[in-house]
């Protein structure tokens, strides 16, 4: 089952070319490729949210004490999550997910699946 919305400009208005992102395939069958938050192992990533969670509440912590130019560790904890604690979190379940679940996508619906043994890539 294929479903197309189509919307028609008005006459005489020619519709604009968009041309594929970098990123995505040109193929309308695939999907575009979801951004990649996991890391190499789950230990490497949980230390990752130590440090992050880490100089967050650091910061705060240590603000009555050492005043406001603690406040510049904050966003140091933006790099140890490689964006926001969401980010971080996405990462940690697809982490823990790789190599276990795939994607399987039939007439542009896509649905999680256990990966056959055969094909986990290590």
């Amino acid at each position: 089952m294929t479903t197309l919305n189509i919307v028609k400009p008005p006459e005489g208005v020619q519709a604009p070319v968009i041309a594929p992102s970098a990123n995505q395939v040109a193929t309308p069958s695939a999907p575009p490729a979801a951004p990649n938050f996991a890391s190499k192992s789950v230990p490497r990533h949980l230390a990752r949210g130590v440090i992050g969670f880490g100089l967050i509440i650091g910061s705060l912590a240590l603000l009555p004490v050492a005043g406001p130019a603690v406040l510049l560790a904050a966003p140091l904890s933006l790099v140890a999550f490689k964006g926001c604690p969401t980010c971080w979190m996405v990462g940690l379940a697809q982490t823990i997910s790789r190599g276990r679940l795939e994607r399987q996508c039939v007439d542009g619906v896509c649905t999680l699946t256990k990966a056959h043994p055969a094909a986990k890539h290590g």
